[in-house]
């Protein structure tokens, strides 16, 4: 659950509309330029705080709220020893169809080449989490299954907290979020 390590709240209004109310494990350190506001603890900052906040720190604001995201789940999947390219193998193959099932359709859908991929798989193997199906298609690529530990660990899979906070949120903003995910996702893999 996300309330259960000890955490400083950080409030940010980054427009006249929208707050951010935003906890983070203590000894984070957010540095925000001099020119924003700062309120005290409950304090609602002021209604013209935007005015006083360039544009671009609005976004820098966004993109340390999204980097602390991402970096709490990923730190949640570490304390299962297990790290973030692990996660992301064990999801596929618990999701995706039998016959998707393979190393190579796993690269596929990360967009990444065939080589990390297979030494992340040959790890979730050696750790017990991931087999070779007994069903096998005839000269294709070996089908995968999560084991009984594998599906054991997907029970306490750290994106399951994220996507209940998720849930919570009104449909409009959870589709605003999404939009704006893409969008990050789409930029970074046309950098690339």
């Amino acid at each position: 659950m996300l309330g259960r390590h000890r955490t400083a709240a950080l409030r940010l209004e980054l427009t006249s509309i929208v707050t951010f109310d935003y906890a983070y494990p203590t000894g984070v350190t957010c540095f925000a330029p001099e020119s924003l506001p700062v309120a005290r603890a409950g304090e609602r900052i002021g209604k013209n705080a935007e005015l006083m906040v360039p544009q671009h720190t609005q976004a820098d604001a966004l993109a340390e709220l999204l980097d602390l995201t991402s970096r709490l789940l990923h730190s949640r999947g570490f304390a299962r020893e297990m790290f973030p390219a692990q996660w992301v193998a064990l999801r596929y193959f618990a999701k995706a169809p039998p016959a998707r099932r393979t190393a190579s359709e796993l690269a596929r859908f990360q967009g990444l080449a065939n080589g990390p991929v297979s030494r992340t798989v040959r790890t979730l193997i050696l750790k017990g989490l991931v087999t070779k199906a007994e069903q096998q298609p005839k000269g294709r690529a070996e089908v995968l299954e999560l084991t009984a530990a594998g599906r054991s660990l997907m029970q306490s899979d750290p994106q399951i907290e994220i996507a209940a906070v998720l849930a919570g949120l009104p449909a409009d903003e959870r589709a605003a979020l999404a939009r704006a995910l893409e969008t990050i996702l789409r930029s970074e893999s046309d950098i690339k």
